[in-house]
């Protein structure tokens, strides 16, 4: 046992937002060490290396607080005064300096954004403050929409160079759109990855949030491309695409990422020789200047990590700072370099935004949702470029729970709350300002995060860890703010263990949740399947996720199977086996008594996999979720999950196409042409299953404790669903 704080540290701790203790379940607390804290309060720059540093800390951060006027930054939800301003000296003065450049006494009728808000007190004392002006909450969907789930790189289709990209995206979507009445196709993180031997394939591990990844690019559709001089050469580039896509899908073999990214270089090499026309020069020029210094640095950091790496804390020390004079000499020496990662940002940006105008002219009211990671590689483009808002020494995790008793680190940086609410949320607004140039909406991983995260001291075990809170009412406003601005809507994962009151903030400002059918149980009640009536409306329902089984791998109990052969079992095989099939009967009794395994469609027999399958979503149909989730392996009878958490070398996480039931790789087209694919999605279109999303659906549950919302037990909850992460 960890000694644990004392009063005058927890004091200390509570005025810096940071937990000395956290509840896993409503009839426990667990108190955080005294080590523990200590490390978190001095990666927020607090000293706190001897009793009497900790009561000078307290006693300045207690004045601190006692004599500013203003928070660093304030929020005024359209219509309501801030209530920040309620604590000001009674005759205070205000102004406003608008982000549009206007000046305003008080802060009445203000404009939408971020402005700067100053005030003079009575007695001569001034403060300033942004302050965030946001709509009070985003629109609600306009009635339901269904939509197709997928990891891009494991959607291959005839002309892909050895994994999915954006122009296997676009098809995907003009055809869902045009044939399926699909109304949104989500996808997984399409983040910078940091390079290396061999690159992490997870895409919930950037090295930039920001700027996405150019292995996803369909080289042919850059126009520059078509004027390679060299035709032998882009023929035997060709070539070598076409063998990375005939071992992928005529021999099994798993996605090389790093092998489709060599023959792309090559290939986008010979298109940064080709010189621009007139108009493409100058709406590269547009883009380089609309992106400023945050694209300087990501390409910097790249053309630096050519030279010396991808660990930028490995490089020579003067280049570690981005602002150095070295750094400034290097970037000259290397601006062929920084050019040509810049053109590579500028033309995935101008691929991505194409790919939701596509899915827009199919008719798909949302289009593309984009997935935005809970966080960055710690030797990543995003740590480099933006040191000052990361807390050193850091990592973000999730304390033990019900599903894993030595708690996670997920190898992650955390932001530091007291830099962000300092620059007004400058970097987050910039990140989600980038990521809505081409989302018809946004899914935010372990949403949670915008509230507080479990910080994890390096070189200690997860368990030594302790909650930071963030300022969640101004994540939030700038959350709805931006995405309001780009008239997109936001999705939550919300899964694994939820604090109360979240699920209803979020409701409270038109964030959906996301709610997975084999975790909705009545978790207050019996614990049986809640009825779909019970749902809440305000979320986007699915079977699976990419972290989970899939469907017809959890009804057959393959997960299972695939588990123990891995030796992830945590008890006996046939006891594991027993539970997940008790489960996965429960479920089938609660669909057989809704009627819903009765007279599948397709002649298929009511018993077989695939009318399961089917019933499933007949399911979340009946329930009033806006947003209904099919992924798209399931329409297939793909057995293989993407992601198995809790494995690295043990299992291709993140390099699997999909397949059919017997693990056969399957195509683009040959998905548009699967007859099992087409009835599963016909069960969506049906008429008589519709049902309206009606604001009085069932409400989230499980808000009033921390309640895990996991799978089985020894199976990982939402938060444990992220593979290192």
């Amino acid at each position: 046992m960890t000694a644990p704080p004392g009063e005058e540290l927890a004091r200390l701790a509570a005025l810096h937002g940071v937990a000395t203790s956290y509840q896993p379940s409503v009839d426990r607390t667990v108190t955080a060490s005294a080590a523990a804290v200590t490390r978190v309060l001095a990666a927020l720059g607090v000293d706190v290396g001897a009793p009497r540093a900790v009561r000078a800390a307290l006693a300045a951060r207690e004045a601190e607080l006692r004599e500013r006027l203003l928070p660093p930054t304030v929020v005024c939800w359209s219509g309501s005064p801030p209530e920040a301003l309620a604590a000001l000296p009674e005759g205070s003065r205000l102004h406003v300096e608008t982000e549009q450049g206007e000046s305003h006494d008080g802060v009445g009728e203000l404009p939408l954004g971020v402005h700067r808000l100053t005030v003079t007190a009575p007695d001569g004392r001034t403060g300033a403050s942004h302050l965030v002006v946001a709509p009070a909450r985003l629109p609600t969907p306009a009635g339901r929409s269904y939509g197709l789930l997928v990891q891009l790189y494991s959607l291959l289709s005839h002309r892909s160079w050895g994994m999915g990209d954006l122009g296997d995206l676009g098809e995907l979507t003009g055809w869902a759109g045009r044939t399926l009445g699909a109304g949104f196709v989500q996808v997984n993180p399409l983040h910078a990855a940091v390079p290396g031997s061999p690159t992490d394939p997870s895409p919930y591990r950037p090295s930039s949030r920001r700027f996405p990844d150019p292995v996803h690019l369909r080289v042919e559709d850059v126009p520059e491309y078509a004027y390679v001089p060299d035709d032998a050469l882009r023929a035997a580039l060709l070539e070598r695409a076409g063998r990375l896509r005939e071992a992928v899908l005529g021999k099994g073999e798993l996605i090389d990422r790093d092998a489709v990214w060599r023959v792309k270089r090559e290939a986008l090499e010979l298109v940064a020789r080709v010189p621009l026309g007139p108009g493409r020069r100058a709406a590269y020029c547009d883009f380089l200047a609309e992106q400023g210094r945050a694209l300087e640095d990501h390409a910097t950091w790249c053309a630096l990590a050519e030279v010396h790496g991808s660990q930028w804390r490995q490089w020579p020390s003067a280049l570690r700072d981005p602002r150095s004079a070295e750094t400034a000499r290097a970037r000259g020496e290397l601006m062929d370099r920084v050019d040509f990662h810049s053109r590579l940002a500028w033309l995935t940006d101008e691929q991505l935004t194409a790919a939701q105008r596509a899915a827009r002219e199919a008719g798909m009211p949302v289009g593309i949702v984009h997935d935005l990671a809970v966080g960055v590689h710690p030797e990543g483009a995003d740590a480099w470029a933006q040191q000052e808002y990361f807390a050193a020494g850091m990592s973000v995790g999730a304390p033990p729970d019900a599903f894993n008793a030595r708690g996670q680190d997920w190898g992650l940086p955390p932001w530091r709350p007291d830099r962000l609410a300092a620059s007004g949320y400058a970097p987050y607004r910039r990140l989600l300002r980038a990521l809505f140039r081409y989302a018809g909406a946004l899914r935010i991983d372990h949403v949670m995060g915008l509230f507080r995260l479990w910080w994890v001291p390096q070189g200690e075990p997860p368990t030594e860890g302790a909650y930071v809170r963030y300022d969640a009412e101004a994540m939030l406003a700038v959350l709805v703010l931006e995405a309001s601005r780009a008239g997109a809507a936001v999705i939550g994962e919300d899964l694994g263990t939820v604090e109360p009151g979240v699920r209803e903030a979020l409701r409270e400002r038109g964030v959906l949740g996301t709610s997975v059918l084999w975790f909705e149980r009545d978790w207050e009640g019996d614990g049986r399947p809640l009825s779909p009536d019970r749902w809440r409306a305000d979320c986007l329902a699915t079977a699976t996720t990419h972290d989970l089984p899939s469907t017809a791998a959890r009804l057959t109990g393959e997960h299972v199977e695939l588990r123990d052969r891995l030796g992830l079992l945590t008890r006996p095989l046939e006891e594991e086996r027993t539970e997940a099939a008790n489960d996965t009967a429960e479920w089938l009794a609660e669909l057989s008594r809704l009627g819903l395994l009765a007279g599948t469609g397709g002649g298929s027999d009511a018993s077989s996999e695939e009318a399961e399958v089917q019933a499933v979503h007949r399911f979340l149909l009946r329930s009033p979720a806006r947003m209904i989730g099919v992924w798209l392996p399931d329409g297939v009878g793909d057995r293989r999950p993407q992601n198995l958490p809790g494995t690295w070398d043990q299992y291709p996480n993140w390099r699997l196409p999909i397949a059919d039931a017997e693990g056969r790789p399957v195509t683009l087209e040959q998905l548009a042409a699967s007859p099992r694919l087409h009835a599963l999605m016909d069960v969506l279109r049906a008429p008589d299953q519709e049902r309206p999303a009606d604001d009085t659906g069932g409400e989230p549950s499980g808000d009033t404790v921390e309640q895990p919302f996991g799978g089985l037990r020894g199976e990982p909850s939402g938060d444990d669903a992220r593979e290192g992460t």
